[in-house]
């Protein structure tokens, strides 16, 4: 699926549920990449998908960061499809370029839950975490995960930033063990500064 067959609709239908997710937080719109940046080699051409900034706000303290068209693109042909949520502790351009090399890369290994992507340096200065895993949104649930879109539906996935040594820790004991040490250690997925769990 591409833009002409449902891109800008979906994108708009993406955008609207966000807004109502987050009613009464502060929601600032970036169309496509922004100072003319290129796609890499065998990823889409044209602009990248809308990146939704949302504030602060009665849902949530910190920042969200949410793609609006990555669907189109990758979107099978049931109309299943997928967008990202990051959350982050300060507004930042980073967190949108982060969410923009993470559409790319979907658009070239259809990302889907439990899957994993090295991000090349880490997510905030400082931090130890230098990967992104692909998960539920349990920061703000199945409300924000299901998004009916034009043709199909889209599900919102979290990109939660981890380290090398807890994706090493999955590769050999599996997601749900991972999962379980992140609840054990009562993580903070926003704090730049967390340890890794294992």
């Amino acid at each position: 699926m591409n833009d002409s067959e449902g891109g800008p609709e979906a994108a708009a239908a993406v955008e609207a549920h966000v807004r109502e997710f987050f009613a009464g937080h502060e929601i600032t719109v970036e169309d496509g990449a922004p100072g003319g940046s290129r796609p890499a080699a065998g990823h889409r051409q044209g602009p990248g998908p809308r990146i939704l900034t949302v504030g602060p706000g009665p849902r949530a303290d910190s920042w969200a960061y949410v793609t609006a068209g990555c669907w189109a693109s990758t979107a099978d042909g049931d109309g299943q499809g997928i967008e990202f949520v990051l959350t982050a502790p300060v507004r930042d351009e980073r967190f949108a370029e982060l969410l923009r090399a993470t559409a790319a890369y979907h658009d070239a290994h259809h990302l889907d839950v439990e899957h994993s992507l090295p991000i090349g340096e880490p997510w905030l200065p400082g931090s130890a975490c230098d990967h992104l895993l692909i998960s539920l949104p349990y920061l703000h649930g199945p409300a924000l995960e299901h998004c009916p879109v034009p043709g199909g539906h889209a599900r919102v996935l979290w990109a939660l930033p981890v380290t090398a040594a807890e994706m090493d820790y999955r590769r050999e004991h599996g997601n749900e063990a991972l999962e379980r040490l992140f609840d054990e250690h009562a993580i903070l997925p926003n704090d730049p500064k967390r340890p890794s769990v294992v």
